[in-house]
């Protein structure tokens, strides 16, 4: 009854087998804490992956990119009267590009949607430090930043603000869940407080080339993701396990 009224009307027994399946793996075991999560090799690079990937959302730039986006719209010709509601369509554009991202992410992937999103942000950041720097050269100039940045934050929704809450779901058994959403709400917040510090000694040492220290992450991301994710879609959780336990025990197999 309780996944009929979740899911609604229909054959669902592959989903409850694959449950059934991952509480007979556990076989009972108790909520691991953070502590466990840091310490226990079975979940290594579970765990690696989860902080990087949970880093992006603050090591990207897109703070950075909202930070200068209203220099780049009022270089752009739009009055500062007016900057407030390209700034509205701009949350608006994260807002539905996550959504776009609930649609895709059965079709197309986790691991796919990222290692993408991932090389388009680090294009668009890498050709945004070029316009940046001719924006006064050419009048069409501040209008490709302006394109840029939406397309930077579109990548953004599409590929880590949409993947990265299944993803902790779909890499971890029930047992480590809860000490991994922990472990990402802390982190989160701790590279958000340290990059408010930081921030304002790099746009004034580095000014709009800035962007190449976030390009490198995000291309560094996409390459990492492309060689050592697995893909999630369509396999069970003891499935996604066994990958990760390629990873995580690779020198004892040798």
């Amino acid at each position: 009854p309780a996944v009929k009224q979740l899911w609604g009307d229909g054959d669902h027994m592959a989903e409850i087998d694959d449950m059934m399946s991952e509480q007979e793996a556990i076989r009972g075991e108790k909520a691991k804490g953070v502590c466990d999560l840091l310490r226990d090799k079975a979940v290594r690079w579970q765990l690696i992956t989860l902080f990087l990937v949970a880093s992006c959302m603050q090591l990207i730039g897109a703070n950075v990119v909202y930070f200068y986006a209203y220099n780049i719209f009022t270089k752009a010709g739009i009055p500062p009267s007016q900057t407030h509601y390209v700034s509205l369509g701009l949350g608006t554009t994260e807002i539905l590009s996550t959504v776009l991202c609930g649609i895709l992410i059965e079709h197309t992937g986790r691991r796919t949607l990222l290692w993408i999103n991932y090389t388009v942000m680090a294009l668009a950041l890498g050709l945004l430090t070029v316009t940046l720097f001719l924006q006064d050269s050419f009048f069409w100039v501040p209008y490709c930043s302006v394109a840029l940045v939406f397309i930077f934050i579109m990548s953004f929704g599409v590929g880590p603000a949409g993947v990265l809450c299944p993803l902790i779901t779909e890499i971890f058994i029930q047992s480590y869940r809860p000490a991994a959403y922990v472990f990402n709400g802390t982190t989160n917040w701790i590279q958000l407080f340290i990059l408010g510090l930081v921030f304002p000694f790099l746009v004034e040492g580095l000014g709009n080339f800035c962007f190449i220290i976030f390009l490198t992450y995000c291309l560094s991301m996409a390459i990492f993701v492309f060689l050592v994710l697995p893909e999630t879609k369509g396999k069970t959780m003891l499935q996604v396990k066994e990958e990760f336990n390629r990873l995580n025990y690779r020198r004892k197999k040798r």
